[in-house]
């Protein structure tokens, strides 16, 4: 079976490629996510917050003490003291570079345009093989506008696929207007791929201790249907690549996404839940549902059920709203 793909100009061995997540910390993770068949591996996210922050202490630190004599030096801090999160990001870059034979994809998670033209710089010199921007935010401010946000995103995907070579992809939210139009405007400005779609994180509230918690749940099968279906939509009327992320625990989740348009499908929480090795089940799974309908290759499938092969076009839009809940009425219990 031939489970070749590519992804943002990239050969991969496998759709199956290893998510942002904790797994991606060490490297020795790393090497056992390639071992056990991962086609690429996306590192966790560098944060903008935490470079933010850095700058700040990098700031304070060269400049306290700048009205006092020279001699005293013990103002100034040890080198040790330099090593920040983004110096430890890029020497993991680095490093798995010369550990593993498969493409090492950077993760930058931001919200302003700021310095990500230099972050990215970085990040491609480093020798990431591409980098994935994630688009994180949560718009709570209502004195702003949808398409204020929209132009910000924009904004940010334009400075960094100015700066850099390497390929870039955007992890976007599904809860724009118009996710379809948004992902036009990001291959306009240079983006070579979408990943559909960012997960968020909701707050809880605790009842014992009335507070604010958060928690990390992780996701279920039944999420794969929210990019399948935009995948399934756009596949053939946008010239960039898809990543399929969010609710990819079985070979059947990736054989669906795949037949709906996907390159790669990205996976985190079933590797969180049943360990990294659980890599070696999912394909396993893959190859047996692909025999079972006569295909001989993940190229071969791809976006043959996409909305522009399907002969149900309308399934992918309101008619399947429709359709579902009048199906639903008839098994009511009395």
């Amino acid at each position: 079976m031939n489970l070749n793909t590519t992804y943002l100009g990239l050969q991969l061995r496998s759709p199956l490629v290893a998510s942002a997540s904790p797994l991606s910390h060490s490297l020795d993770n790393i090497k056992r996510l390639e071992d056990a068949g991962a086609g690429a591996v996306v590192l966790y996210s560098l944060f903008e917050e935490q470079l933010r922050q850095e700058q700040m202490a990098l700031f304070y630190h060269l400049n306290r003490g700048a009205e006092s004599y020279a001699e005293a030096l013990s103002y100034f801090p040890e080198p040790p003291q330099f090593h920040t999160n983004a110096e430890g990001y890029l020497d993991l870059i680095r490093k798995a570079k010369e550990a593993v034979g498969i493409p090492i994809i950077a993760s930058l998670n931001g919200t302003l345009p700021g310095r990500w033209g230099r972050f990215a710089e970085w990040i491609a010199e480093a020798g990431a093989d591409a980098l994935e921007l994630n688009l994180y935010q949560i718009p709570a401010n209502i004195e702003v506008a949808g398409h204020e946000i929209e132009s910000n995103d924009i904004a940010i995907v334009d400075t960094v696929c100015r700066a850099v070579k390497i390929p870039v992809a955007v992890k976007m939210s599904p809860f724009f207007s118009s996710p379809a139009h948004m992902i036009k405007r990001f291959a306009s400005v240079g983006a070579q791929g979408v990943v559909l779609f960012n997960r968020f994180y909701q707050p809880d509230i605790d009842l014992d201790d009335l507070t604010v918690k958060t928690n990390l749940l992780l996701s279920s099968s039944a999420e794969v249907r929210l990019p399948l279906r935009w995948i399934a939509i756009l596949y053939g009327r946008v010239q960039l690549d898809f990543a399929a992320t969010s609710g990819v625990h079985t070979g059947a989740d990736v054989m669906k996404l795949i037949l709906a348009g996907a390159n790669v499908t990205m996976l985190a929480s079933a590797l969180l839940r049943h360990g990294i090795h659980y890599l070696r089940t999912i394909e396993a799974e893959l190859i047996t549902v692909m025999e079972q309908h006569e295909y001989e290759s993940v190229g071969q499938m791809r976006g043959a059920l996409s909305q522009i092969h399907s002969e149900n076009p309308a399934a992918f839009e309101r008619a399947q709203y429709m359709q579902a809940l009048n199906s639903y009425a008839g098994e009511i219990l009395p």
